[in-house]
């Protein structure tokens, strides 16, 4: 895969525009967005490689581009502690499985987008570190916004998205760069890559070993 080196700032400016162009959002499986034109974006990585700040950049972009956009964070989507570490708080077999309510992300966040949804979001469910809900309201993303949705493990769920985002880091980044409590989850980040390799599924590959130089698999 040849990549090109990109500053963040004007890697969101081009993903924003990929987003927002006529024709736009053809990738990961489900076509161009639905039928009352809502777009899905994900954006996909470990936590040491940070795609939640590209995430709150691309929002950024999108709105000044006149487009409504939302950001949801997938931890605010995992289950209680009680089935989180029903194996034990580290191991990487229940983080990789277990630990993501991907069923009430569908219902959700990613089914009011399908066609004929009501297009209210749930931004967040659950509070890992009070280990409580939040109860936060809906937000209602008018016909033309756009989702953006981002955290570790999103890919190889089957999630919709019109384009979907990788930020990727070498095993030697990952390590470095992950805080010394969460190494544990390095197996689990390993098993990601061996089963669902999530370079080929993304339509953007964005690589952050450095992270003052990323540098990404589009036009320069």
């Amino acid at each position: 895969m040849r990549l090109t080196a990109i500053t963040w700032d004007r890697l969101a400016d081009a993903l924003a525009e990929r987003v927002t162009r006529a024709g736009a959002g053809a990738g990961a499986g489900s076509g161009s967005g639905s039928a009352d034109g809502w777009r899905r974006v994900l954006v996909d990585g470990a936590p040491a490689a940070r795609p939640g700040h590209l995430a709150a950049a691309l929002t950024d972009a999108l709105r000044l581009r006149g487009r409504a956009a939302v950001t949801v964070a997938a931890e605010g989507f995992w289950r209680a502690a009680s089935l989180r570490y029903e194996y034990g708080r580290n191991d990487p077999d229940a983080y990789y499985d277990h630990w993501l309510d991907t069923g009430a992300l569908w219902r959700e966040v990613v089914g009011p987008l399908e066609p004929g949804g009501t297009g209210r979001v749930l931004p967040d469910l659950w509070d890992p570190d009070r280990d409580r809900a939040t109860r936060s309201a809906p937000v209602l993303l008018p016909p033309g916004g756009v989702l953006v949705l981002h955290g570790a493990l999103l890919l190889g769920h089957g999630f919709p998205a019109d384009l979907a985002v990788h930020v990727s880091l070498g095993s030697s980044a990952l390590a470095r760069r992950t805080d010394p409590d969460e190494r544990w989850t390095l197996p689990a980040f390993a098993r990601y890559e061996d089963e669902v390799r999530p370079a080929e599924h993304a339509d953007v590959v964005v690589r952050a070993d450095d992270p003052r130089r990323p540098a990404w698999n589009g036009e320069g």
